[in-house]
């Protein structure tokens, strides 16, 4: 009852956020950005969105400069505020204005109408942004970046995404046959400059959080090569860099990487894991929590192909080089996927290629630097180039052997998976907490023996209750006005003392052990002692409640007792 209370409240307070979003006026400047995205013809339109960029970009470069120097000089200020440091490091991180913060207000009034429609606030009749997914298709259409995952919120507007590939869906006529491929890495590794390398792409590129969230792009492919690939688009999604410093101070900066890795694999043909040295462990924690997100969620379908990119590998025989390597990373996927599948209690034992689409000989590419030198007067490195190309070449090769055996997905398709991952990615909290497999694997025997710690203490205390309740109905009056009730109450707080102790002991007892893995869940054992101390103090108003209310009982029965016995002698001296 009180989950659905709880559940009903939250709804009200959604709807009431809608509703406020529904009653806000559009700005000066949204309706200017409105008027020229629907009025102008298609080549002023580009012109339009073009200046419109370069106009913001330099908006923000300038006030960023600004801001830059001032937090400068407020840190070699001695006792300077640290809120105001906080305060002007979060004003730098929100700095950024571009033309998809325009689309996303958009997308946001599409979205409240959508609700009020749907709760029956408003007539279909009374509605004013019908139009404006059809305009998002065409600007997909022409090549301009459609969110899919709101940065800021870590959300899908799905009412607003959905009706957008719909238009897109019946502009093309329903040929709409593509192929999915994502990029996936590190925070500032080169997955845009990948991706616009890779497909003459206008993916943000900037050293540092450039895109947040998920941007989806449409490519066409000509008709001589349609039959070949099976497809008549594909659809190139840029994700925003994991592990983000602005995010790393976060409690649940490990869920939203979790859950912005999945969702982005399994909306997938092929995903491209950008990798540098530096960043190759952490990225192999986003993969294990992916493939064990898949397995609980048990959405896998068909099997995402995965390619590994290293960045800035230039020797040219890095390939034979670092075979070592990549069986060690093979090795370590797999005892990562045995340890989910054993949480999972899966009949048979499972390596990461039953996930995964992976073979590591033919899925490595190594990728030297970008630049001869130092930006900006370095030439750039046409070496970088000739790998993205045999890259490209190998996708394309991959993709024609790929529709022979399984016809391609269209967009109605699509949207039909990216709803069920989405609602699956939503019901998942969880292992999306953990930064990886073991330490999920590890927290949950762990759990596994708190939980029978915990049911021991609570049955001694249920069965002192118990006890105690049986003694105070047997007790006689004059017993009851005494001080019964605080001998009682400080004999349960002795023992629910031990109780906690001994349970504090088995759990310092555990972690000298030799369980698998009790290093990476350190960081919990607070949590549990805290837990234990919670429910010392819940015993502890239970057992004094039940004692207080069985005496209250008893001295009742008394009361009754003695007004039946003074009746009984009224009618017998009568």
């Amino acid at each position: 009852m009180a989950t659905e209370n709880y559940k009903s409240e939250l709804k009200q307070k959604w709807l009431e956020i809608r509703r406020q979003q529904n009653q806000c006026d559009r700005t000066n400047g949204l309706t200017k950005f409105i008027n020229g995205i629907v009025q102008l013809k298609p080549v002023e339109k580009h012109y339009f969105l073009k200046w419109m960029k370069f106009s913001l970009d330099n908006i923000a470069r300038a006030n960023l400069s600004k801001m830059r120097a001032n937090y400068k000089e407020k840190c070699e200020t001695p006792g300077v505020d640290q809120k105001q440091l906080e305060a002007l490091d979060k004003l730098i991180s929100d700095s950024s204005l571009g033309v998809e913060h325009f689309m996303r207000e958009l997308g946001q009034f599409y979205e409240a109408e959508c609700s009020m429609v749907k709760e029956g606030k408003m007539e279909e009749s009374q509605r004013h942004f019908t139009r404006l997914p059809c305009i998002a298709a065409d600007l997909m259409l022409e090549g301009f970046p459609v969110e899919l995952i709101d940065g800021d919120a870590s959300n899908i507007p799905m009412n607003w995404v959905a009706e957008v590939l719909t238009h897109l869906h019946i502009r093309l006529g329903g040929r709409s046959r593509m192929v999915v491929i994502t990029v996936l890495g590190v925070q500032s590794t080169g997955k845009s400059i990948l991706l616009n390398t890779m497909f003459s792409l206008q993916f943000a590129v900037s050293s540092g959080r450039c895109a947040q969230g998920a941007f989806m792009t449409l490519i066409k492919v000509t008709e001589a090569v349609q039959e070949l690939l099976g497809c008549d688009f594909i659809l190139v999604i840029d994700t925003e860099g994991l592990k983000a410093p602005e995010l790393t101070a976060l409690e649940d900066s490990y869920q939203h990487d979790n859950e912005l890795a999945t969702l982005v694999i399994g909306l997938r043909d092929i995903t491209i894991v950008n990798m540098a040295m530096e960043n190759a462990t952490e990225m192999k924690d986003v993969l294990q929590i992916v493939v064990h997100a898949f397995l609980r969620m048990e959405e896998i379908g068909q099997q995402p192909n995965c390619q590994f990119v290293h960045q800035n590998v230039s020797d040219v025989s890095a390939h034979d080089q670092n075979m070592r390597d990549r069986k060690h990373l093979l090795e370590q996927l797999n005892e990562m996927t045995k340890a989910a599948a054993r949480m999972e209690k899966q009949s048979r034992e499972m390596t990461f290629s039953d996930i995964m689409e992976y073979d590591p000989e033919k899925h490595n590419w190594y990728m030297p630097g970008l630049w001869h030198g130092v930006p900006p007067m370095a030439p750039v490195n046409t070496g970088y180039s000739e790998s993205v190309c045999e890259l490209k070449k190998y996708l394309f090769e991959f993709i024609e052997n790929r529709s022979r055996k399984r016809a391609g997905k269209d967009i109605p398709d699509f949207i039909v998976w990216l709803k069920s991952l989405w609602k699956s990615v939503k019901h998942e909290n969880f292992i999306f907490s953990f930064r990886n497999s073991l330490v999920a694997e590890a927290y949950n025997l762990l759990s596994v023996k708190y939980s029978e710690w915990e049911w021991g203490f609570r049955k001694e205390m249920y069965l002192w209750i118990s006890e105690k309740e049986t003694f105070i109905q047997n007790q006689l009056p004059e017993t009851l006005e005494g001080d019964l009730f605080h001998s009682l109450k400080m004999e349960a707080r002795g023992k629910l003392q031990q109780g906690e102790q001994k349970l504090l002991n088995n759990l310092e007892q555990y972690f000298k052990g030799e369980a698998p893995n009790l290093n990476l869940i350190e960081k919990y054992r607070e949590d549990f002692k805290r837990s234990a101390n919670s429910l010392k103090r819940e015993l502890e108003n239970y057992s004094t409640s039940n004692c207080e209310e069985a005496i209250r009982i008893r001295r009742g029965q008394h009361k009754i007792d003695n007004i039946q016995s003074e009746y009984k002698q009224k009618i017998e001296g009568e």
